[in-house]
């Protein structure tokens, strides 16, 4: 039963992941922006996403 759990956990958290890189790329920030916030998402996927939810584009 664990591991079904860990699949649908990890599964919900590429979806999150998926999200949040498809709003950054089409949020109004500029080009080198939206490459630091990606590669923060890709790098540091928990603290990157914390942090663009708290600081990054609105828009």
């Amino acid at each position: 039963m664990g591991i079904e759990v860990g699949g649908l956990l990890g599964l919900i958290w590429l979806i999150i992941l998926v999200w949040a890189i498809v709003k950054v790329a089409k949020s109004s920030a500029g080009g080198v922006a939206k490459l630091l916030w990606i590669l923060a998402l890709l790098f540091f996927p928990l603290v990157g996403l914390i942090a663009w939810l708290l600081l990054g584009p609105k828009g």
